[in-house]
């Protein structure tokens, strides 16, 4: 189960890192929360269950990398849960003193990366026999300052104490009634803040009464078998990976109107007028903001025309528009209600036909065509031409000499 949740674990995180990123800052910091949490579980597969004398080797090797950075588990989950509630993922320099504790435990565990392979690999058969071998297992210098309980308590302790502080932040916004200020459809995560903050404190408490009963028992098989606080970190950790997969709409964070726009309404307009026939909004701003963007959007496509360059993206309009790219993608999905690639090929498919009725096509070929418009290839021009205006593009220019 730890083996299969890790696996999940490090997918989900590569899914959001990978696809997501650059909808949204704050995926970044859960992206590599995610990873660093799954790390850590296949940290203990390999040392309690693996009994792989292979795998343990490879994770002693590297464990004055491996280790320190699952120090960096909290403050991700902290800066995460921040960039969401202030709907601002920026890095500030006095971020950097959430590094700290991972910077000391690097530093103390250098001079183990220059002890010899063979006494790593004797020490990995010592610890497949009798993995309570940990207990006097010195990897860094902390070993020799502290008891080696406490050095493996700190990790999740630390994530604890961020997880209180999260809770902290998460109370104030909710105090402070904020979330009255986002975007109607996007209140949910709410409810998925909850979930996150609740299955990691069931999780990170539980580890911590295990670590503490295991060095009790030196690692004794009891401690194996199925009881309470297993049971327990087990449902904080399957709830923690899976939870994600139930709130897709999550990597689109908190976003609300900015107060500047804000401000800017309300001395221009009282209150914004809805079109008859549409419901009242909660936030009598959010209107006016989200038609706001798709003025903005369509104006820098009519004149920049960004759209021609083949890697034209969502990032890159939001530097256009100087509009948050995870702003966008609400105001494409629920808004348009169209996915931001067909929106930018219809301008594109829109500009081949200018050309195309100016006679470009009997000048150049309708491939050239394409490319000048921002399509990568014949065959994504030509299938996107037929999609959009259900014929190709050469019937299209045989029918506009007619």
């Amino acid at each position: 189960m730890l083996l299969f949740l890790s696996i999940l674990g490090i997918l989900l995180s590569v899914i959001l890192l990978v696809f997501n990123a650059q909808k949204n800052g704050s995926t970044i910091y859960l992206g590599l929360f995610f990873l660093l949490i799954s790390l850590y579980g296949f940290y203990q597969y390999v040392l309690l269950y693996s009994k792989s004398v292979l795998l343990v080797e490879i994770l002693l090797v590297g464990f004055a990398i491996v280790f320190p950075v699952l120090y960096l588990i909290g403050p991700l989950l902290y800066w995460y849960i921040r960039s969401v509630l202030t709907d601002n993922s920026r890095f500030t320099r006095k971020d950097i003193w959430h590094l700290l504790p991972t910077i000391i435990y690097f530093l103390c565990a250098i001079p183990y990366t220059f002890v010899p392979l063979t006494e790593k690999i004797q020490a990995a058969k010592e610890v497949v026999k009798d993995v309570s071998y940990m207990q006097t297992y010195h990897s860094t210098i902390l070993d020799q300052l502290f008891p080696v309980s406490a050095i493996y308590l700190s990790r999740p302790i630390l994530v604890l104490v961020y997880t209180l502080l999260s809770m902290g932040l998460f109370i104030n916004f909710l105090v402070k009634k904020k979330s009255t200020e986002v975007f109607t459809k996007q209140r949910f995560m709410k409810k998925w803040l909850c979930f996150l903050l609740g299955f990691l404190l069931v999780l990170e408490v539980t580890q911590i009464f295990l670590i503490i009963k295991a060095f009790e028992m030196h690692f004794s098989e009891l401690y194996f078998t199925l009881n309470i606080l297993r049971i327990l970190s087990a449902l904080g950790m399957i709830g923690l990976i899976i939870s994600p997969f139930f709130f897709p709409k999550i990597l689109y964070g908190l976003p609300r109107m900015p107060e500047s726009v804000m401000d800017e309404v309300k001395e221009n307009m009282k209150e914004p007028s809805v079109p008859s026939g549409e419901s009242r909004n909660p936030n009598p701003f959010e209107y006016t903001y989200i038609h706001s963007i798709g003025q903005k959007t369509d104006a820098c496509m009519k004149e920049h025309k960004p759209y021609l360059q083949p890697d034209f993206n969502l990032a890159h309009l939001s530097v256009h528009t100087q509009i948050p790219v995870h702003h966008l993608s609400y105001y494409f999905r629920e808004e348009k209600k169209q996915h931001f690639n067909d929106y930018r090929n219809q301008w594109r498919i829109d500009h081949a036909k200018k050309l195309i009725k100016e006679g470009k096509a009997n000048e150049i070929t309708l491939e050239a065509v394409g490319l000048m418009c921002g399509f990568s290839s014949r065959n994504t021009f030509l299938t996107t031409f037929k999609k959009v205006e259900g014929i190709t593009p050469s019937t299209f220019a045989a029918q506009s000499k007619n």
